[in-house]
């Protein structure tokens, strides 16, 4: 039963990972009003990898 849970949570953190890349600029338009989206939206992209890697770690080693 442990291991569904893992699972699971694993995969919202893979999804929740993607849609930071994927929706980047429009997250950065909605959260921050400055003129100068282009390094927010890179750190966005780069948060987002980071967090679905670390998902497909946990669904891989479970």
């Amino acid at each position: 039963m442990g291991k569904i849970v893992l699972t699971i949570i694993g995969l919202i953190i893979v999804i929740l990972g993607v849609i930071m890349i994927f929706d980047a600029r429009l997250l950065t338009q909605k959260f921050f009003g400055f003129g100068d989206q282009n390094e927010a939206t890179s750190g966005f992209k780069i948060i987002g990898f980071l967090v679905a890697i670390i998902g497909g770690l946990v669904v891989f080693f479970n």
